[in-house]
């Protein structure tokens, strides 16, 4: 049995199926307010494609994602098509499918450190200073819920924990839930709350602390992997021994 604690957004016993090859097997995961959850895994285990679901953008084969119909999300994609000939600044970026106030914008950009590149065209931004600008855009939403997909990608290692420390600002600031996908351990395990290890099926999951002790993560990452991240984790968990979010969770992976 799964027990819910007022989750905002919940996947039960996920399934999905494509060309009969199981992408997704029986995932059940949980977000609450005020915290982050990331998902870890190789390359091909389904994280994106986890995500996908989870917004209504992919059907499932069966199983369930539950949300409320009125939640707001704010979403950063892992990719976000760039052509250098659209002369497309990062204030119009910002008000594509929104229409937001000047004022709102400023604010949104000052947040995330970059209003300074209000006027700058995206094509010339850093990868860090374009995921800023895709984060202050999903941020325009007031999100309930916010989905992070690779948020550092082309991000370099500064860039790196930089971007993580103003996601963990984010959360504490608005209160919102945050689902992350990511493939830097190190950070994930300083700044998460509930790690989800995915290879298709829930391979692991619970604090920074218990999944990197998992035999099921060390056959993942290699055995350096949680030994290397060990430090990391140490300080994380005694920042959040009260930050308890209520997980409790007991899955059949059906294997």
């Amino acid at each position: 049995m799964l027990k819910v604690t007022n989750a905002i957004l919940s996947a039960r016993d996920a399934t999905l199926v494509i060309g009969g090859r199981t992408i997704l097997d029986h995932v059940n995961l949980d977000v609450r307010p005020n915290e982050i959850v990331t998902v870890i895994g190789p390359n091909g285990a389904g994280k994106s494609t986890l995500v996908r679901c989870l917004l209504g953008l992919q059907p499932l084969t069966s199983g369930e994602i539950i949300r409320p119909k009125a939640l707001r999300i704010g979403y950063v994609p892992q990719r976000f098509p760039l052509t250098a000939n659209v002369p497309l600044d990062v204030r119009r970026l910002l008000s594509l499918t929104l229409k937001p106030t000047e004022a709102e914008i400023d604010a949104a950009l000052a947040e995330t450190g970059i209003l300074h590149l209000k006027d700058a065209n995206i094509a010339r931004l850093s990868g860090g200073e374009l995921q800023r600008a895709l984060l202050a855009r999903a941020l325009l939403r007031k999100p309930e819920l916010l989905v992070l997909d690779e948020p550092v990608q082309a991000v370099d290692f500064m860039g790196e924990a930089r971007m993580y420390e103003l996601i963990s600002e984010v959360r504490k600031r608005h209160g919102c839930g945050i689902l992350m996908v990511s493939h830097d351990l190190h950070m994930v395990m300083a700044e998460s709350d509930h790690v989800i290890c995915l290879n298709g099926h829930v391979c692991c999951e619970g604090g920074p602390t218990k999944v990197q002790q998992d035999p099921e993560f060390a056959k993942l990452f290699g055995p350096s992997a949680a030994r290397m991240i060990a430090a990391y984790t140490h300080h994380h968990d005694h920042d959040h021994e009260s930050h308890d979010c209520g997980h409790d969770h007991h899955h059949d992976h059906r294997h």
